[in-house]
């Protein structure tokens, strides 16, 4: 799965790692549908970082197709709240 982080790049995350991204996922979804900004938030960091961990850097000059776009580390609250009625029912990560 190719994952761009908005600002900062894209990464190949290997499909071993899925279960691991699906389930910071849920974790983002619970606290969006709970309306718990700052969890939302949090949740939103941690899937930030393990994408950067487990995935593999592809340069920006290579073109592939994107799978997946996360929002930026600096994501404010107001548009997490934008964002929650998206995130309470599907989640950031597409199933697939």
């Amino acid at each position: 799965m190719i994952t761009r982080i908005l600002g900062e790049g894209q990464y190949e995350i290997a499909d071993a790692y899925l279960g691991v991204l699906g389930e910071l996922d849920a974790a983002v979804q619970s606290a969006a549908a709970s309306g718990d900004d700052e969890e939302c938030l949090a949740g939103v960091r941690a899937l930030l970082d393990a994408v950067r961990d487990l995935g593999t850097p592809v340069p920006d000059d290579v073109p592939v197709p994107l799978d997946l776009i996360l929002p930026d580390e600096g994501t404010s609250r107001r548009h997490m709240r934008q964002m929650q009625a998206q995130l309470a029912d599907r989640g950031l990560i597409p199933e697939g």
